[in-house]
């Protein structure tokens, strides 16, 4: 199998090649990342959620008011209990390292939107897998 798929990822029992592009935004787009400072915790506290749910983050952009990852997890996590894993987990740690900013009205208590955006992505396109399964060998 490791012939044919590359930066494959081994594991006791299968192989796989997951690669996730996450995208998720502040309630109300407010600007919350606007220093240096405040990206540098964001991407801590997001690096620190990731090793901690066996999350590899391949690539990682904090913006002012939303986030792009790109994630590499275990086919025995389910997507979603990752994507509530990041915003839940890093919404209460920045929390605490900003209570100032849960106080404000204008957040209601939030820091995250409920919504996501997440689309899976891989080394090969559907029409590479949909020739390799039609000219595929007969056993």
């Amino acid at each position: 199998m490791s012939n044919t798929i590359e930066r494959e990822i081994h594991e006791r029992g299968y192989v796989y090649n997951f690669h996730f592009h996450l995208i998720w935004v502040t309630k109300y787009r407010h600007e919350a990342f606007t220093t240096p400072k405040l990206v540098a915790e964001m991407t801590d506290i997001l690096t620190k959620i990731a090793r901690l749910n066996e999350v590899t983050i391949e690539q990682m952009k904090v913006m002012p008011d939303h986030v792009h990852l790109l994630l590499s997890f275990k086919p025995k996590y389910a997507p979603t209990n990752v994507v509530k894993a990041f915003k839940g987990g890093s919404a209460r740690l920045f929390f605490e390292l900003h209570p100032e900013i849960k106080a404000q009205k204008l957040w209601g208590g939030h820091l995250w939107s409920p919504s996501y955006f997440m689309s899976t992505l891989g080394d090969m396109n559907r029409q590479t897998v949909e020739d390799y399964i039609a000219n595929h060998r007969k056993v």
